[in-house]
């Protein structure tokens, strides 16, 4: 059995590296789902704002490993069907410490990009843009608040995503 968690900041390039996965018929299952989960059953629009409260409503309700806690579930139902699941998403140092407990197999790969790297394509993208301003914020409250440096500090694989998505595909292939 393979569970392998990606971690990295916003805009690293997790989405793309879950999409490499699943074009190669691996599951993935993302942590954000339980984010807009809870805001379209609070009612609230997708965006910064509203997807920071949830995030951080969650984990004052049941603890920082609030969505480890809520994806469980559905790791292990995927775990019938597959020998191998990506994890797209992972945050606290809290969801890995309970993750590890319950998976010890379970690895975690960086996707690592420079800040202003990152801060580029976060401002270019379709869903959910965000200025430079909103992207430095989003950074300082995911490390301050979400304990999101630890997973990132003991990940087991680093893949650096500091140029194209072909040189991005092909590091996730050397991986596989």
């Amino acid at each position: 059995m393979k569970l392998i968690a990606l971690v990295g900041m916003p805009g690293s390039g997790k989405s793309v590296a879950a999409d490499f996965f699943r074009s190669r018929n691996i599951p993935v299952l993302r942590f954000g789902d339980e984010t807009d989960i809870g805001l379209k059953d609070h009612g609230l629009e997708r965006n910064e704002k509203n997807e920071r409260w949830f995030r951080e409503k969650i984990r004052k309700e049941l603890g920082m490993a609030a969505m480890a806690i809520r994806i469980e579930p559905r790791i292990k139902k995927a775990m019938v069907d597959s020998e191998t699941i990506v994890l797209d998403g992972l945050y606290s140092w809290e969801e890995y410490v309970y993750l590890k407990k319950k998976f010890p197999y379970l690895m975690l790969v960086c996707i690592w990009a420079p800040p202003f790297l990152r801060y580029n394509r976060l401002a270019t993208r379709k869903v959910r843009s965000l200025t430079e301003e909103e992207s430095r914020s989003r950074d300082i409250a995911e490390i301050e608040n979400l304990n999101k440096g630890g997973p990132i500090a003991v990940a087991d694989d680093v893949i650096v995503n500091s140029t194209t998505k072909r040189y991005l595909h092909s590091q996730l292939e050397k991986y596989i």
